[in-house]
């Protein structure tokens, strides 16, 4: 397609004369008879060229050649001057002339000039597309490293989290062997405490103070041998029954428990338990201990009132329960330790609750996760695969 070329002047000679020498050597030549009227052109047709007399009456050159390099830099300006002073040309040129002609102009002159000109324009705009190009894929690489680093990011916080798993369950393992040996060897002394503190407590029968001495003897074997049923409980897996079970049905059951803690400490409870979610294959007592345990934590951390929130979804391939609360929530140097065994921040705690829910939920091959700031509650979210081969564990 011919380049456009726009010669804009006063004299309607020069017009003429310009349009047939341009035209013979195949350009799309447009005219215009003075400076706005040469504006409105390069507006509408985006010419390649302009030639742009010096002396015009109403809008000078000098204005219009200012004009179009600051609103259409993509159009290069030829200057007209029948005036051949240095110091107009140096004036035309800092002004965003690419070039000047004085007139009278030879027309050979004329066409190699105007060729420069093209030529330098060609050069500069691909350099400017160029440097487009450059600038958006320069954008799109960063747009990569920074997924790249998302990415990397993402991997390295999912082996994190799979290493802290496997370093869990390791310790649970291993604590499931040293509770086994403990619980032999420590219930055959309790057991025989037990029996002499019974046999003592029947002969003090007339001692009322002594015998309270042997009552408190017993409840505090009592005490430890509940200890140590948590431990196994905690590290290994007691006798289950698998059946069909709804998780909504668990949960509610597991409200009910602690509905007259829930009225005294005046939590709200809301729950979303759609009817959509499927049942699964598992033990129910042991999926309500998850719920007990969770509760009872949220309990905890809220004495003077707040939320507790229940919500359950699939995803087609995961049972999804969330389970948040509006408490104090839970320290950042405390968030690697809150499953482990023995670990607790409550007074009278023995640090079991959570370890237990880790072990059920691994247990039927699910994920358990936690998000939680000072001050802002605490909400756990629990993956339980909806396959009832998963569900078996």
């Amino acid at each position: 397609m011919p380049e456009k070329i726009l010669v804009v002047d006063d004299e309607r000679i020069i017009l003429e004369l310009t349009s047939m020498i341009l035209r013979s050597k195949g350009y799309q030549v447009l005219t215009a008879e003075s400076g706005r009227e040469g504006l409105a052109k390069v507006e509408q047709a985006a010419p390649a060229v302009v030639l742009l007399d010096y002396m015009m009456p109403v809008m000078d050159g000098m204005t219009a050649l200012r004009q179009i390099r600051e609103r259409f830099p993509d159009t290069y300006v030829i200057m007209f001057t029948g005036k051949g002073s240095e110091e107009i040309a140096v004036e035309l040129m800092k002004a965003g002339a690419s070039d000047y002609i004085l007139k009278p102009f030879n027309n050979q002159d004329l066409i190699e000039r105007i060729e420069h000109v093209l030529r330098l324009r060609r050069i500069e705009l691909q350099n400017r597309e160029l440097q487009a190009e450059r600038e958006r894929l320069l954008q799109e690489i960063e747009q990569w490293n920074r997924e790249l680093e998302r990415r990397v990011e993402e991997k390295t916080q999912a082996l994190e989290r799979a290493h802290a798993e496997i370093v869990q369950a390791e310790k649970l393992v291993t604590l499931g062997h040293l509770s086994a040996g403990m619980a032999h060897e420590i219930r055959n002394p309790l057991n025989s405490i037990s029996l002499f503190a019974q046999i003592l407590k029947s002969a003090l029968e007339d001692d009322a103070e002594q015998v309270t001495y042997a009552d408190k003897i017993i409840k505090e074997v009592d005490r430890i041998d509940d200890i140590l049923i948590k431990v196994l409980a905690t590290s290994k897996r007691p006798r289950y029954d698998l059946q069909i079970v709804s998780v909504a049905e668990v949960i509610e059951h597991a409200l009910e428990k602690i509905a007259d803690q829930l009225l005294v400490q005046r939590i709200e409870v809301e729950k979303d338990l759609s009817a959509m979610v499927p049942q699964i294959l598992a033990d129910a007592t042991e999926i309500e201990q998850i719920f007990s345990n969770l509760f009872t934590n949220s309990l905890h951390e809220m004495p003077a009132g707040g939320r507790l929130s229940i919500r359950l979804a699939n995803d087609n391939q995961n049972l999804i329960i969330d389970v948040s609360d509006s408490g104090g929530g839970i320290p950042p140097e405390n968030m690697n330790k809150i499953f482990e065994p023995f670990f607790t921040t409550k007074a009278k705690g023995t640090g079991f609750g959570l370890s237990v829910v880790l072990r059920i939920v691994k247990t039927y091959g699910g994920r358990i996760s936690v998000q939680s700031q000072p001050g802002q509650g605490t909400a756990f979210r629990i993956n339980l695969p909806l396959t009832s081969a998963m569900a078996g564990g």
